[in-house]
């Protein structure tokens, strides 16, 4: 989905072109913040606002998702993030449920994938 595409329900700032920084290490969440300010290279999560990564909708998950696709620190954040098994939210391009990676997001109210037998 291009970001363009979709009007999320949250606002977000403009999109700032991103320069391809070298790679960043496995590191623990407070000291990838710090390593984000001190390369001083913009990213999505810090460009938008940081609800969208965090939004209920399947169509705002999706357009966070896309925001990611364009991150120069993509990677090591969704290791990360992986490492930490983040509860929830958009992180390295991949939406975290319960600390797991799921393909996408349901609405509420939907029913089971599968029938439960009683």
């Amino acid at each position: 989905m291009h970001p363009q595409a979709h009007a999320p329900s949250v606002p977000h700032s403009q999109t700032i072109p991103l320069p391809a920084p070298p790679e960043l290490p496995l590191l623990p969440l407070s000291e990838f913040d710090d390593e984000i300010e001190r390369l001083g290279v913009p990213v999505p999560c810090r460009s938008y606002d940081p609800e969208v990564f965090f939004a209920e909708t399947p169509t705002d998950v999706e357009y966070a998702k896309s925001l990611c696709q364009t991150c120069p620190v993509r990677q090591a954040c969704l290791v990360g993030a992986k490492d930490r098994r983040e509860p929830w939210g958009v992180w390295g391009g991949e939406l975290f449920v319960q600390g797991v990676v799921v393909a996408r997001k349901r609405p509420r109210g939907r029913p089971r994938k599968n029938e439960v037998v009683a």
